[in-house]
Formats: C-alpha cells, structure tokens, sequence
C-alpha cells in the first residue's frame, strides 16, 4: 500500500485524536520533573489506571482499516485478508507499551525507526499478500508520525529543548503530506503506459491490405472492423473443402466461431491455408483485447521477430516488432507473471524449417515461465506435423473455408468498407452463376481480390475471368510473399515461371484422371519428370523438396491428408490445366470430353488459353455435336474467346438463340436439362416480353434443386417484374430453396396483388413472419389453428386463408384473429370442427374440398356468398345444413353432399346465379330440379359429366331451364350423352368443355349439340 493512497484515505485531522486515546492525558509525575516519562507508562492500556482496554485498541485498529477499505478507489488489499490485517495492526499498537524508551527518545528515532521497532515486535503473519504488508507497514509508519507530533504537543514535554524539533517535525509532516499527494503507486506507470500501448495495438492493426495486386483508384487498405466477418475453426484435422456442384454442402461438425476458440482453450494451434484468414484474425483478436482491455496483447509474427536474431525474451517484445512506445522497466514481465497477456504468434510456417524447433523451445519456455496466459500460434497446414504443440496444451483446430453466408456477407462489409456500395449485388449475382467463382472465393484473400478487381473495373470482371485468374496465380505464386516482406523461401528457390510449369503438369494430371486428389508419390514422380525441361537451377533440385515448397509456400496446392495432395480451389486446377493442354496441343482430348460435365470449366479455360484458330476448331466441335447442352457452352466459351472469327462467332450465337430464352414453359423445362450451365447464359428482364420472362423464370426454378445459388441469382432479378405468371412462378417456387434467404432476396419484394404464398416446412411458416403482410395465404401441412395464426405478425391484414393437408387443425376458434378473412379453403383437414366459432368473420367465400368432421356450424356463418361442400350434409334438406341468412350466389355440391337431402329445399337461395353439382352418387329427382327451376337468379350451370354419363335418370328429370346461359361440363370422354341435355337448356349462349385425363375432343364434335352458342376449353 502506497502513502499517497493512504493519506487519501485517513486524513491526519480526522484520526489524531483517536490515535492520542492511545496515551493517558496525564501520568505520575510527567509534569512535575525534568526527565521525559517511559513510553510504557504513558500508555492508557498499562498499568494500575487503565483508560483503554486491549479490545478498545483492537476496535481503535479496526476503524483504521474499515477507513481505508471503504474509501473510494480499488481496495488496498484482498478482502478476505482483512481480519489478518486488523489483528496485525492491533498487535503493533499494544507493542507500544513494551517499548524501553521515553517519549524524547522516540521523538529522537524519529517516525520510520519507531515503525520499524512496531514492525520487528509484531511481524505480519506468514501467508499474508504483498498488499497487505505493505498496507500495514505504511500504516503503522503513518501513525507513527502521528504519534510523535502528539509528543511534541504534550504540555509536560520538555519545550526548551525541543521547541526547534517541533518546528522540524511538523515541517516534516507538511513536506510527507504533499509528498503523499504527488508520489504515484510502484504500478502506476504501468496503467500510464497500458492507457497509451492498448489505443496504439487497436489503431495499428485495425485495418485489412492486400498484397500482391495492382490497383489505379482502389484503397489498398480498408478499416478491419468493418469488413472483418467471423470465420469458423473446426477441430478436424483433415480442412474442409467447399462442396462440388450438384454435392451437399461438406459436414460441419466440431465447428466454432474462430474468434472464441480462446475463451475455450487458452492454448491453440490455428492451421489455415494461404489467405485463408490467419493473420486477419490475429489482428481481429489484438484489436479486440486492446478495446476491452482486459488483457494486454502482443502481436508477434514470426518473420519479423527471426530477422533481429534470437527470438525475444519477454522485455523486447516490443521492441522487436517496432512498436515505438517505450514501457516501464519489467512492464512486460508483471504482465505475463499477472496472467493478463494475449500472445499471438503469427506465421510459423513463414521462418525455415530449422528455426521452428527452436521457436518451440522459446514457446515452451515463455509458457512454463509464466503459466495463465492465453497463446495462440498460425501455420499453413503442412508445415509442421500433427500434435507438434500437444505436449504444452496446445489444442490443433484448422480454418474451415468460407461458405455462402460468409461470402455474402465479407462482399457487403468489403464493399461498405470501401464505400461502392453500387458494386455490391452486381458482384454477388456473379459469384452465384459462374461456377468457377464460386468455387475460387471460399476464403477472404480470394474474396478480397475478386472484390477489389471487380470495383477496379468499374463493377465488372475481367473479361473471360482469365485475367483474374493471372492475377490471383501471380499473387500467390510471388508478388504476396515478397511484399510481406517475406525472405527467400526456404529450400530450391523457384520462379513464377517454374512453379506455373509444375503446377499446371499436376493439374492436367487430376483432369486427365476425373479425380481432385492424387498421392505425394504420384505427384513426385510428375515434378521429377519435369525437372528437366526447367532452368538449369531448378532442374538440378530434388523432385520431393520442390514438392514440399510448393505445398507449403505457393498457396495453391494443399496436403489434405498425410500423402495426398490437392488443389486449394479447383477452379485453379481447371485453368491450370487447361493452360498445358493448349500448349501441348490436346484439345482435341478436351473436346473429345465436351459431353461430361466435370470438363465444362476446363474446356472454357482451354479457349481463353487457345490461340484464334484453336478457338474455331474447339468451338465447331462442341456445335458439331448438336444437342442443346452442347450449344450453350459453346456459347459460354464465347466470354473467353477475345478475337474469334466472326462467322463462328456469329454461328454460335445464332444456335443458342434458338434455345435462349425459352419462349414456352415447355422450352424452359428442356433448356433446364442442360444444367446449370444454363444459369449465367439466362438474361432478362430487361428485353424480355412477359412470355419469355416466364421461360427464364421457370428454367431457373427447375435448376433450383440442382444450383440453388445460381438460381437465386436469376430469380431476384426478376422479382419486381409485374407480369402475373411471373410473380405466380417466383411465389411457388419457393420450396426449392433455403426459405429464410429466398423470403428475404425475392418474397418480400413481389407485388402481392391476387397472389398466393404457400407455407409448408417450419421454416417457411418461420420465415413469413419477418416479411411484410402476404394477404393471401396457405398452408400445407400440420399446423394447428394457433401455430397458423401465431406465423403471422399482421392477422388482421389476411383476407384468403386455405389450410391443406393438415391432420393437426382440430378447432377453428383460433382463426377469428384473421378479423378481415372473408375467404377460407380446407382441405383434407379430417379433424376441423367449430365452423360456427368464424360467425364474427366477414366470411364470404368457404370452400371444404374434402371431409371435415363436422359441418353443423355451416348454419351460423350469415355472410356467405361461395360455398363448397362435399360430404354428406345432416339434415332432411338443404335448409337443415347451409346457412338460410346467407346471400348465398355460388353453390357446389360434391360427390356425397345430396345423398340425405336432395336439392330439397334450394330454392331459398333466390340469389344464387351459379349452381355446381360434382360427381354425386344419388340421382336427382324431379323435385330436384324443380327446386333448380325456381331459382329466378341461375344463369350457369356447372355439371361434372359424370351426371350425365353414370346418371342418366337425373338428366331425364331435368326440366326445361330457359335461364341457363352458361353451361360448364368436366370430364367430358365423348358426346354421345350430351343430347338431352342440351335440348333443355335453350337459352345457352356459352359452352365450357373440359376433356377427361386422357381424353381429347375437338370442339367441332360439339359444335352441332349446341349450335347457337358458343364453345370454349376449361383452362383448368
């Protein structure tokens, strides 16, 4: 405990007095002679006349310390110390009464050696905390200062020869008072310095670079928190690798945000390939320490700490980075001793193979010496082997590559980092359709370089995307490396050219196989075969050093395994490959390929790589096979292909237009045949009539299931299109894909005019409820009544409601919170009861398709103008089950409805204009129809031909109905039961025929039945 805080807490005026309780106020003969008094009989708890008990003593130490604890500020020390403190204190106090002096040798001593006397007759107990000893020292020198000045106060003391000495003294307590205020505390300096070290470690690595790429107008750095995204760490050996097209996405098991792998393993082995985030997130975690401040971080990459010689003990830390700032004398080892220190060691694989031993032993050492900190160390995957860490705790977790959610959202913050916001969708729509760059942006250095070359150009790609690909290969093969400032690679030093020769043999290899993966062996023996044709230096090396530098520095290959390699995107295998199959004259191995799938990018890259008039043989190969599939990549090598002769060029585009864009739905299913593919040759919609619109719309809703990303991408282009059909497609196809994302991209911005949203999976009916109102809904499947309406933020705002296939919809009472519902659909919803609970509903339209369990609430809902039934209805009539209130205008009656009550009693319903009897197993009897004919309103007439076919009774009964205008027949499978019936129905003026499944009538077959009127197909 310092004085200066002690002063602060105890305020001489304030405890003076109390500490003069210690001494009597008079004694035998103090006053009466000329020699000073013994301090044992000064003392008020000595002696025959005591004024101060022992436990008054201990209470008086009690206080001292209670005043010091619950001053303002951190405590002086730990809590549970301080009953061990007050006790140590007291036993000082009392120590004065067997101190051998008098009160002029006391005041002679002076107040430091009068506490030390105190210290040595009552030490501290064992176990105590340095900040409790120190408390107790500094007090007991405090109250022995103020001891003295009592002395020097006494009336009895000896004034003539201590008048100077009191002068001195109470000088000296002035001079001790103000130095108490200005002495800081021993680690003040540290919290000086920590206030100016934490802000400078957040502003220096608050920022994302990318090396290794040329840009005119772009910044080449960006603010780290804002396009900083979480990536995720997983706890398998072997990296993830993104899902092929048409595969499902890779398991994600072991998985954990890679910015909290800390909080649960203070030790951790981060592996990552190149660019795949290691060093943002070391930055990402310093940053973060720095603003939380609870603990102090250290960056420290390894290439730069191996170039200033041996690696630095704890007090050069900084010092070895170039850090400006100058701490405190053994700063840095009082934090690491705390255990408040965050060290991050970034880029083993970045120092030479006979310097990581020796980095492990400098780890290993810092680690035992001081234990409780929290470390984490970066590498590429295959620098140094499994568990190297594992005996010091270190726990092994890999970077896993970015998904689609990550990769939309690092475009979004990127672009919002780099304000170009306008460049943002047109990217994203991109990166869903082409294939290949889907596959090339799974980590952020990728990700980062497509968007910055995107934004370079103005929001577009390079052409044929072959200038990409140079770019990215140059970046990561040596422009990256070398302006990290990164020394020469350890082993055979290979140029761009060398390593570009080597790494596209391995690639046409995989291609040549059908296969992403091949052995070490089998790789050493392509390199070893290649050697020489390289430059006489390189050609000199070993074939499995060359191998394991370009595994470990060129970050493009990767070890996935213990002797297997790969590709890191195979999107690079592809160009690479593509790229030595020209130069050794194989295409006509490529073309001869053309009709697998697997080769589509390959063969593009092959006619970006191809000279002018290997273009036109490689692309008259793919027309020369005729099929649709075929005909599109030749067009889409049309992107690649730079300088072309025009009448190929002018061929191919004339073939594809033909097929692109569909004009009929049927074309636009066959188009999707051709895969996916298709998806970055769709257009529209600009340019498009609302038929081909249509096309577009459907081929990508077909290609969903296979691509759902490209697919996305098209459809939200056209999700302000205002063409019925159109909207009607983008609202049904839903299901195809991820409900949250597809409600969020097309959904909620369609124009909900007469359009139905169908809700079927969990997620969907989660979805709904962050979109704006749907007026018109359905759901499919088994929700109850309060799930149905508790999907829905807005009830009131839902005016058609169908419920389909739902086992689980029991009582309807719930749905009365759709208070302007005045249109419901059930079907085959066996359960549904409490039809009369919707009566406070304006509920004009009810359709039941199938049984329900109970129709008597029908009676109750007054405001019915549509109803369809098809079960057996209770009662003798129709106006014992229909509502009698309601102004009925539409009636169906199905299959079983009639078979208790007849048409008995219909003609109630004088406003009904439209009658529709389904397939009925009862015939209907002359009283039937008169009840038909008594209708004044009836102007169409619905009849399923079953009627008229299976019933011929009941036609024969039919009377004469002069207001028949509209006649609709269904399941019509020939004419020849049609002539009755027309001949009671003069008034006809519109026949609508529906042929049966399976059956087709032309018009004309009719035409003579019904000659004044006129005929027309059922659309449905």
């Amino acid at each position: 405990m310092d004085p200066t805080v002690l002063g602060g807490r105890l305020a001489s005026a304030l405890v003076a007095p109390l500490l003069k309780k210690l001494f009597r106020s008079e004694g035998p003969g103090a006053g009466l002679v000329d020699k000073p008094v013994r301090l044992c009989a000064l003392v008020s708890f000595r002696g025959e006349k005591r004024t101060l008990s022992e436990q008054d003593v201990r209470k008086l130490a009690e206080w001292l310390v209670a005043q010091a604890v619950e001053s303002p500020g951190e405590p002086p020390f730990p809590p549970d110390e301080q009953i061990a403190v007050t006790d140590t204190l007291a036993r000082r106090l009392l120590a004065l009464g067997d101190l051998d002096m008098d009160d002029v040798q006391a005041v002679r001593l002076g107040h430091r050696e009068l506490a030390r006397k105190l210290h040595y007759a009552a030490p501290a107990p064992d176990g105590l905390s340095a900040d409790s000893c120190h408390f107790l020292d500094h007090t007991t020198d405090w109250a022995c200062l103020n001891i003295l000045e009592f002395f020097t106060r006494r009336s009895t003391f000896v004034a003539r020869t201590l008048v100077e000495q009191a002068r001195a003294q109470a000088e000296l307590i002035a001079k001790v008072d103000e130095l108490i205020t200005r002495t800081p505390r021993p680690d003040a300096r540290d919290t000086a310095f920590e206030r100016r070290y934490l802000p400078f470690v957040a502003e220096c690595h608050n920022h994302i670079t990318i090396y290794g790429i040329d840009l005119r107008d772009s910044p080449d750095r960006w603010p780290l928190e804002v396009a900083y995204l979480t990536l995720e760490a997983t706890t398998d050996r072997e990296p993830d690798r993104a899902a092929e097209p048409g595969e499902g996405p890779p398991a994600r098991t072991g998985r954990m945000p890679a910015d909290e792998t800390l909080d649960k393993d203070p030790r951790v082995l981060l592996r990552g390939d190149a660019g795949s985030g290691k060093t943002t997130l070391v930055q990402w975690l310093a940053v973060s320490a720095a603003r939380k401040g609870l603990y102090i971080p250290y960056v420290l990459p390894l290439r730069t700490l191996i170039r200033t010689g041996p690696l630095p003990a704890p007090a050069a830390f900084l010092s070895a980075v170039g850090c400006p700032l100058s701490p405190p004398d053994g700063w840095t080892e009082r934090v690491l001793t705390a255990g408040r220190a965050l060290v991050l060691v970034d880029g083993l694989d970045e120092i030479p193979a006979a310097d990581r031993h020796g980095t492990r032993d400098w780890l290993r050492a810092l680690i035992h010496a001081y234990p409780g900190n929290r470390w984490l160390l970066t590498t590429r995957p295959t620098a140094v082997r499994a568990d190297w860490l594992s005996q010091e705790g270190f726990r092994e977790l890999s970077l896993a590559p970015m998904g689609r959610a990550e990769v939309t959202t690092f475009v979004h913050r990127w672009h919002e980092a780099a304000r170009a916001p306008e460049y943002e969708q047109r990217l994203l729509d991109s990166l869903r359709t082409k294939r290949d760059l889907a596959r090339l942006a799974t980590n952020p250095l990728m990700c980062g370089l497509i968007c910055a070359l995107h934004r370079e150009r103005r929001g577009y790609l390079p052409t044929g995307r072959k200038e990409l690909y140079d770019a990215a290969l140059s970046m990561l093969l040596s422009r990256r490396d070398l302006e990290r400032g990164m020394g020469a690679a350890e082993g055979p030093e290979l140029g761009e050219a060398a390593q570009l020769e080597l790494l596209q043999r391995l690639a046409y290899a995989l291609v040549l196989s059908g296969r992403n993966e091949m052995t070490l062996t089998t790789a050493e023996r392509i390199v070893e075969s290649a050697l020489p044709t390289l430059a006489p230096a390189a050609g000199k090396q070993d074939a499995s050093d060359i191998l394991r530098v370009l595994l470990l520095r060129s970050g493009v290959l990767r070890r996935p395994a213990e002797d297997v390699m790969d590709f890191v995107h195979r999107t690079f295998q592809d160009y690479l490959g593509a790229r030595y199959a020209v130069e050794e004259g194989h295409l006509d191995v490529l073309t001869g390929h053309a009709d697998d799938t697997q080769w589509e990018d390959v063969i593009r890259m092959a006619v970006a790589h191809a000279r002018p008039h290997e273009r036109v043989s490689v692309l008259k190969e793919l027309l020369a096979g005729d099929t649709p599939r075929l005909t599109l990549l030749a067009l889409a090598c049309l992107e690649h292909a730079t300088a072309l002769a025009p009448a190929v060029r002018m061929e191919v585009e004339g073939r594809a237009a033909a097929l692109i864009p569909p004009r009929t739905t049927g074309a636009a299913r066959e188009l999707a045949e051709a895969g996916p593919l298709v998806l970055e040759l769709l257009p529209g919609p600009e340019g498009l009539t609302d038929e081909e619109a249509l096309g577009v719309t459907v081929t990508a809703s077909v290609l969903g299931s296979e691509e759902p990303d490209g697919a996305l991408a098209v459809l939200r282009r056209f999700r302000d299109h205002p063409d019925h059909d159109v909207r009607r497609q983008l609202a049904g196809t839903w299901h195809r894909f991820g409900a949250e994302e597809y409600a969020v991209e097309v959904l909620d911005h369609l124009d909900r005019s007469d359009l139905f949203l169908t809700c079927e999976a969990p997620a969907q009916v989660a979805a709904l409820a962050r979109m704006r109102p749907w007026p018109d809904l359905a759901f499919e499947g088994p929700h109850s009544a309060e799930d149905i309406v508790a999907a829905v933020p807005e009830p009131g705002t839902v005016t058609t409601l169908g419920i389909l296939r739902n086992p689980r919809l029991t009582e309807l009472g719930a749905l009365r919170r759709f208070t302007s519902l005045n249109q419901l659909t059930i079907f085959e919803c066996p359960d549904a009861t409490g039809l009369e609970r919707m009566r406070p509903l304006p509920l004009t339209e009810l359709v039941i398709l199938s049984s329900v369990a109970d129709l008597t609430g029908l009676r109750a809902l007054p405001s019915l103008t549509l109803l369809s039934v098809v079960q057996e209805l209770p009662g003798a009539g129709l106006t014992d089950a229909l509502p009698t209130e309601a102004p009925l205008g539409f009636l169906f009656l199905g299959r079983h409805s009639t078979d208790t009550t007849g048409l008995r009693g219909l003609a109630h319903w004088d406003r009904l204009h439209t009658l529709s009897l389904g397939p009925l197993t009862t015939e209907l009897t002359a009283a039937d129809w008169r009840e038909v004919a008594e209708l004044p309103g009836l102007t169409s007439l619905y009849l399923n031909a079953s009627i008229i076919r299976d019933l011929p009774a009941s036609i024969g009964c039919m009377p004469e109905l002069p207001g028949v205008e509209v006649l609709r027949i269904r399941s019509m499978d020939g004419t020849e039961h049609l002539a009755p019936l027309a001949s009671r129905l003069p008034g006809l003026h519109t026949v609508i025929l529906g042929n049966r499944p399976g059956h087709f009538f032309p018009l004309s077959d009719f035409q003579p039945l019904f000659p004044d009127a006129d005929l027309a197909l059922d659309p449905d």
